[in-house]
């Protein structure tokens, strides 16, 4: 394996720990420890190391799946990456729709081939024509992030039913990261739920404001979950257990009032964005999550110049297009706390203002 800098990682390790503002981030608000209960006991190894198996049959039930098809991981990174792993051998192609995050393309590149469809704004749709399009003898992988990272766009059940065919008929598998899914306000049902070719990848991080208890999950047929386990007993061994324990929690009874509290929270936050965007004279996509993939500013060349011109000035930091294969737009995460938003918000338009001689 040759894997490049993950750029996005990069670019955030040198502008996001002196800054006053992060509005890079990607999830919703942390939510406080003290919501849950934390004592697990001795802080050994989650035995058996693929997760507790009535959570994994907790979990299962959301896919119409057994708990055998379920494999926890230490976050939906390593969902992901061990989902590759398993799958995919030197010769083999993938079909990568974009913009994504960087992983969920460089690591199957990094092993076998890619071939991107991108899409486009205005409204980021994907054509399943291109995807075919695509599709090679060897492919054996279709990628993609429902709701989008980073565009916000939440393709629709009919469009995923036509994606999970066209993988089959072609014994290729289709692997959709869902860590945004449970924003919606009505969520359409996952991808593992179309059949024993779609894989889910997902977690706790993103929807739910527990990216710290590091808790994520790969469903997929017994065979495949098997080769993810194998892969896993190599790189973190089990779950941890804390994020385990938290999950459960987060999952059980307190999903319900959790998910109100977020979605509230980032349609609210969404609503103050819309303004912003408007004010600036910005081109966007009103998205399904927390994030917004707007247009630079007039006044500005690329996405790089304009995050890091918002950084020395205003000390906010925002995440460039470029990381995403897109140099005219920037990310802008709105799922902080709404204060830290309108005080980021605030300073990115003075910072316009400024530029523009207004």
């Amino acid at each position: 394996m040759d894997l490049p800098p993950f750029e996005l990682e990069r670019w955030l390790d040198e502008y996001e720990p002196n800054a006053d503002l992060m509005l890079a981030e990607s999830g919703v608000r942390s939510l406080p420890a003290d919501r849950f209960d934390l004592d697990v006991g001795e802080l050994g190894y989650v035995i058996p190391t693929d997760g507790d198996p009535q959570f994994r049959a907790d979990i299962a039930e959301r896919y119409d799946r057994s708990a055998d098809e379920v494999v926890l991981t230490c976050g939906t990174q390593e969902a992901d990456f061990l989902t590759f792993m398993a799958l995919l051998e030197e010769g083999d192609h993938a079909v990568v729709v974009s913009p994504t995050y960087q992983s969920l393309k460089s690591v199957p590149e990094s092993v076998g081939s890619v071939t991107e469809v991108r899409t486009e704004p205005p409204a980021w749709d994907l054509s399943v024509d291109a995807v075919a399009d695509a599709m090679r003898a060897e492919t054996r992988l279709v990628v993609l992030t429902n709701p989008s990272n980073p565009t916000g766009k939440y393709l629709g059940p009919e469009t995923m039913r036509a994606l999970y065919d066209l993988a089959a008929d072609n014994d290729a598998y289709l692997l959709v990261d869902e860590v945004y899914r449970m924003l919606a306000d009505d969520p359409h049902p996952p991808a593992a739920a179309l059949g024993p070719r779609a894989i889910s990848a997902a977690g706790v991080s993103k929807s739910y404001g527990l990216a710290g208890a590091r808790l994520g999950w790969v469903v997929a047929h017994p065979e495949l979950a098997d080769e993810v386990r194998k892969w896993k007993d190599y790189t973190t061994i089990s779950p941890p257990m804390l994020g385990q324990h938290i999950a459960k929690q987060a999952l059980g009874e307190q999903e319900d009032e959790i998910l109100r509290e977020n979605r509230a929270h980032a349609k609210a936050n969404r609503d103050r964005v819309a303004e912003f965007v408007d004010d600036y004279d910005l081109d966007w996509f009103e998205p399904v999550g927390v994030n917004a993939f707007p247009t630079v500013p007039e006044g500005f060349d690329s996405g790089k110049e304009f995050c890091r011109s918002v950084y020395d000035a205003e000390s906010v930091t925002l995440a460039p297009g470029e990381v995403f294969g897109y140099p005219d737009r920037f990310r802008l995460g709105f799922g902080l706390h709404t204060e830290e938003l309108e005080d980021g918000l605030e300073r990115i338009g003075r910072h316009i203002d400024a530029v523009r001689g207004e």
